[in-house]
């Protein structure tokens, strides 16, 4: 479902479903984040919901909360991002280890990132995109990846939806793009 009138990268607090018959397959960036099959699998046929919360604190400084559940028995995981692009550690039941950080940007800062730039609504390249980098913690994880991801408004299909624009490395290099597609099922 597409988001309502008035929706934009400025306030993208609501609730979300990822749509899996519009986003690319994800099972070979869980699994070389050290997922396991069965995991996976669940994943796979689970349903993911977001809970945003967007909002700027009484300095200014912008933050996205989002709680994420899955059915299927995976326990969700909970994101609390500040935008102000400064590494943060987390332990993720999910992924482990994570060094994390994000920021708003403008599309044309984001240098060679094509991937990362493009496809996005007017008004989402107006204000910048969220970029939302992660990587393993490798001296704890023993694993190596990185997940650079951009949020913001795309029209696909006529609809303007919220999307993602994943670009993931591999421990062996393995260079993966994905786009996350995600219906719009009202406020929090």
């Amino acid at each position: 479902m597409s988001v309502p009138e008035g929706f934009s990268i400025l306030d993208i607090t609501g609730t979300f479903t990822m749509n899996k018959t519009l986003s690319d397959d994800t099972d070979e960036v869980l699994r070389l984040q050290g997922v396991g099959w069965a995991k996976r699998r669940v994943i796979s046929y689970a349903t993911i919901t977001l809970y945003i919360k967007h909002y700027k604190d009484d300095e200014g400084i912008e933050h996205v909360d989002i709680d994420q559940k899955l059915t299927g028995g995976i326990p969700g995981t909970t994101e609390n991002r500040t935008l102000i692009w400064k590494e943060r550690h987390n332990e993720d039941h999910l992924f482990g280890p994570v060094i994390g950080k994000s920021r708003r940007v403008k599309v044309e800062e984001l240098g060679e990132e094509e991937w990362l730039k493009t496809g996005w609504s007017e008004d989402t390249i107006e204000h910048g995109v969220i970029q939302a980098y992660a990587e393993s913690d490798t001296a704890k994880s023993g694993t190596t990846w990185i997940a650079n991801q951009t949020w913001g408004v795309e029209v696909l299909n006529g609809e303007r939806r919220y999307i993602r624009h994943l670009h993931f490395t591999g421990p062996g290099g393995e260079d993966i793009r994905a786009k996350l597609v995600y219906d719009y099922y009202g406020p929090n």
